[in-house]
């Protein structure tokens, strides 16, 4: 709709993880350090957790867009399992082994003879689940065991588990203890801090998306930022809308009021900041009948009463 009106190549606003558009904040270049740097060293667990629509996924598949080529990564998006067989099943699909007709037992042989191969091959392998949180202790349990091969073979498998909050919070349970001992490192991933952040974040979706970084107004940013709490998905929610808005008025740019009518007609996914009233101290004098009353000017009726007496 509103590409081709204001000159974007493609959307700058989409929901859909795009890895050319990934914005590093710092708080996103220090879990992309950190995903970097677990992938370089090999570690056996590495664990990234971030609020809903904080960005895990887009550096996620950054990750994959410029991973070496030596570098065997397979990435499972779906994690609601209900058994550990299951699981086994799109692991074997992310890495394009053959899953049909196998029992468990077999399909943990032939995944086992597949990283051990790899790592011979100067190919080691490295498993992403996204939306870990979804896995219950049983499956965690069963990925830390499939870890072990790692003790004789060298670190043959990598795991990189993504996740919302709820997923430490099931790692901190003492029952997953061992598996919490695995993790060599961990991010949590925070939304946007600031209303500059969250301006550096849309100018640099509207530029790197073909548009101009001046299309939303100044005065934009810290509404914007303020109903969004800075969280990149809900960004780009408000300003796609917004665009939409703007360009069936064929308006040059988004102001004030266009993002003010997104926010009332979206005010289920938007909710405005509550409105600080300042808090007034009354004087003894004030509870006593208030001095400053009684010494007030007289009104014109007043005067004009004491005129007549």
């Amino acid at each position: 709709m509103y590409e081709q009106f204001y000159g974007f190549e493609l959307n700058p606003f989409t929901n859909i993880p795009n890895p050319d558009l990934v914005f590093l904040s710092p708080q996103h270049q220090r879990a992309l350090s950190t995903l970097q740097y677990a992938l370089v060293s090999r570690a056996g667990f590495c664990v990234i957790t971030g609020d809903v629509g904080a960005g895990k996924t887009t550096l996620v598949r950054h990750i994959l867009q410029t991973a070496t080529d030596n570098l065997h990564v397979g990435l499972v998006s779906n994690s609601k399992c209900d058994s550990f067989e299951e699981l086994l099943k799109w692991i074997l699909l992310a890495f394009d082994l053959d899953y049909k007709d196998k029992d468990k037992v077999e399909m943990y042989d032939l995944f086992v003879s597949f990283i051990i191969e790899q790592h011979r091959n100067d190919q080691p392998v490295t498993l992403i689940i996204d939306e870990a949180q979804n896995l219950d202790m049983d499956n965690l349990e069963q990925l830390r065991m499939l870890s072990n091969v790692n003790t004789e073979k060298g670190t043959v498998l990598q795991t990189i588990l993504i996740g919302q909050p709820e997923l430490w919070d099931l790692l901190r349970d003492p029952r997953m203890s061992q598996f919490a001992q695995r993790i060599s490192y961990e991010y949590f991933l925070k939304p946007l801090d600031s209303t500059e952040l969250t301006e550096n974040y849309i100018r640099y979706r509207l530029e790197h998306s073909g548009g101009s970084p001046d299309l939303f107004d100044d005065d934009t940013f810290k509404l914007i930022w303020e109903v969004t709490s800075g969280v990149p998905r809900l960004i780009n929610l408000l300003c796609d809308t917004a665009l939409v808005y703007a360009y069936g008025e064929e308006k040059e740019k988004v102001d004030l009021n266009i993002v003010n009518q997104v926010i009332d007609d979206r005010s289920e996914s938007f909710k405005r900041p509550p409105v600080k009233v300042a808090k007034t101290t009354k004087s003894a004098d004030t509870k006593a009948g208030s001095t400053k009353a009684k010494s007030r000017a007289p009104s014109l009726i007043e005067r004009a009463v004491n005129r007549k007496t």
